[in-house]
């Protein structure tokens, strides 16, 4: 059977928490989980979030906007019992919004590395505020590699936020070169997620969309219909989402990829196909990004 992997954009996984009645958040001692609980923020919006990955049914997942380990097991467990998710992964990181990436796997974890604690060149700041997450998985005894992203918004402008964006998708570049040079890029391997920028004009991730040995599949697609993510405040609608497989994968996996958008809202109205019965207008919804997958077969 083909390996289905996705990434998705969860849009602010977080944890709601509510202290017990007898708790005095001033008496010194701070809290300990005897001294609270928690569920997650907005559950109408996350019940949709939990539709649209039970939807995709993917065998392996990248998720942006997890607050922590705990939310993503919560999510887990009350939105995707069943579904298979025995491999879980989190690693916090520096955003001050509390927003990482994340992974689920069907296929168990034979290596994990982050890259959490790297600075930028000026050393003014970390280098990747959400992490590039590196996870090998074992499927059925071949291994794929991914490359888990969320790189520098464009709040903010997009010319004003480039550098960051550039510095970050040049080192990814270096990572996955450090891996797969001294094989001549003859592997499985995938760099996935929310590169927060268009591949259109003065991109910021260049790096990676002009690397000989990575293949932009959603570029397949016809151009009206490439788009993952929709902003209401310009009324526009782009790709900001990717699966950029290694050429060797890409070259054996000749298909399309599918953008699901049946959880977004529908001020998103470019998208005229069918929505989960309870989307609203501008919420709740599962996202403002759809979720990107393809069915591969390993090289």
């Amino acid at each position: 059977m083909p390996l289905r992997v996705a990434t998705f954009n969860a849009e602010n996984l977080f944890a709601r928490y509510r202290f017990r009645s007898n708790f005095d958040p001033d008496d010194g001692s701070g809290f300990g989980v005897n001294n609270l609980a928690f569920d997650l923020q907005d559950d109408d919006a996350k019940r949709l979030t939990g539709r649209a990955v039970r939807e995709v049914d993917a065998d392996i997942l990248c998720l942006q906007e997890v607050e922590n380990l705990a939310v993503l097991e919560r999510f887990n467990s009350r939105y995707l019992g069943g579904m298979g998710y025995t491999h879980r992964m989190v690693v916090d990181s520096h955003d001050p919004r509390f927003i990482d990436v994340a992974v689920l796997s069907r296929y168990p974890f034979a290596y994990v590395n982050t890259h959490r604690h790297e600075r930028n060149a000026a050393n003014t700041t970390w280098l990747f505020s959400r992490d590039c997450l590196e996870v090998d998985i074992d499927v059925g005894g071949t291994t794929l590699s991914i490359y888990a992203n969320h790189l520098k918004s464009m709040m903010g402008g997009r010319a004003q936020t480039r550098a960051r964006r550039v510095e970050q998708a040049q080192r990814v570049r270096q990572i996955v070169n450090g891996w797969w040079s001294s094989l001549s890029y003859e592997g499985n391997f995938i760099v996935l997620g929310d590169l927060n920028d268009y591949p259109q004009g003065q991109t910021g991730i260049d790096a990676l969309l002009n690397h000989p040995h990575l293949v932009n599949v959603v570029n397949r697609l016809p151009a009206n219909q490439r788009w993952t993510h929709y902003w209401a405040g310009g009324n526009e609608y782009h790709q900001l989402d990717y699966l950029l497989l290694s050429k060797i994968l890409a070259d054996t996996n000749p298909g399309r990829p599918v953008i699901m958008r049946q959880g977004m809202p529908y001020r998103a109205d470019r998208y005229t196909g069918p929505r989960f019965s309870d989307v609203g207008h501008d919420r709740p919804k599962a996202s403002d990004h759809a979720v990107l997958y393809m069915d591969l077969e390993m090289a």
